[in-house]
């Protein structure tokens, strides 16, 4: 939390009172927000489990931030009620925001302080210090230490991201979310920092994380897939592509585009839309077995000049149900 937001300088772990041991992390039922005519949620339930590993998936726009920043109590919602740790969080807000960490989308912290500086100050800020919870943020600093004397603003995108995590951390949370942690840092960094948030789930800490990136998903125990403000589903990375429904075929071609548009106007094409270098389609046939669908198709694009096509079943993934349940939500 930033010092505008005035967390109290007692320790993380005081006024526990205040609260009652919940049974589960999070609990959030009907939220709603508004701002002017724009609804960016809208009647938003979910829980997350003790110890879990929680992904919010979905598109900029979808509601995440302002999901994230109910919960950490920078947002009064319009409508429902939301517990994190058992405190709710209009309520008890004060002794919610001793036991967060929070970690922003947009980078956050001092860039004219140094690395150890900032460090520093946001352990002040909580009544404790950066030696006295060294342990705790040891995983993510030792990249970070030899680093130590340079100004934020100077870091390299994956460093920035690790110095906030730090930050967040420092203060040893009971609860940590991340807001969009991975945007705009590049793939190796990336799979860095979703290797070090498996280091903090196996220590037992919450995290709450939100992406628009649809693979990194699998890193979660569960997800909720968001898109304008509501939520799609909530599963474990395999139960929601479990529920695809239909079997799904990749077609590769020389000419995608060209062959794409042919697709659409197929009389049995229920979706058909570009996924790398493979066109993804779905049969509004439900009854017809894939064997026959795929035969059909290729048979459809050979007829309209595509006798390169090849035709294989895939397995879904996320995005291909991410996309689905969009399709029908509209």
């Amino acid at each position: 939390m930033s010092p505008s937001q005035g967390p109290a300088k007692a320790g993380p772990h005081d006024s526990r009172a205040e609260g009652s041991p919940p049974h589960q992390a999070v609990e959030v039922e009907s939220i709603s927000k508004h701002f002017g005519a724009t609804v960016a949620l809208d009647q938003v339930s979910f829980a997350v489990e003790k110890g879990e590993l929680f992904g919010f998936i979905g598109p900029d726009g979808g509601g995440k931030t302002t999901l994230f920043r109910i919960l950490v109590s920078l947002l009064v919602p319009d409508a429902g009620r939301a517990t994190v740790l058992g405190l709710e969080v209009v309520k008890n807000y004060r002794a919610l925001r001793q036991r967060v960490g929070y970690m922003a989308g947009r980078f956050s912290l001092y860039p004219d302080l140094s690395v150890e500086e900032n460090l520093t100050f946001f352990a002040s800020v909580f009544g404790t210090t950066v030696q006295r919870e060294y342990e705790q943020i040891k995983p993510i600093y030792v990249q970070l230490e030899p680093f130590k004397d340079r100004r934020a603003a100077a870091l390299s995108g994956g460093m920035k991201q690790k110095l906030a995590l730090c930050c967040a951390l420092v203060h040893r949370p009971d609860i940590l979310f991340l807001d969009e942690p991975t945007t705009g840092v590049d793939a190796v960094s990336r799979r860095e920092f979703w290797d070090l948030l498996g280091v903090l789930k196996a220590g037992g800490l919450t995290t709450v994380v939100s992406t628009p990136y649809m693979d990194e998903a699998t890193r979660c125990d569960r997800i909720a897939l968001i898109h304008r403000g509501r939520l799609l589903g909530v599963d474990t990375p395999g139960g929601i592509t479990a529920a695809f429904g239909r079997p799904l075929a990749g077609i590769r071609v020389k000419d995608r585009y060209k062959a794409l548009l042919a697709l659409r106007t197929y009389e049995h094409a229920r979706s058909v839309y570009p996924f790398g270098d493979v066109i993804h389609y779905t049969d509004q046939r439900a009854d017809v077995p894939a064997d026959r669908m795929m035969a059909d198709v290729k048979t459809f694009l050979a007829a309209k000049g595509f006798a390169d096509a090849t035709v294989a079943r895939l397995d879904p993934t996320v995005e291909d149900s991410f996309i689905a349940r969009t399709e029908h939500a509209a």
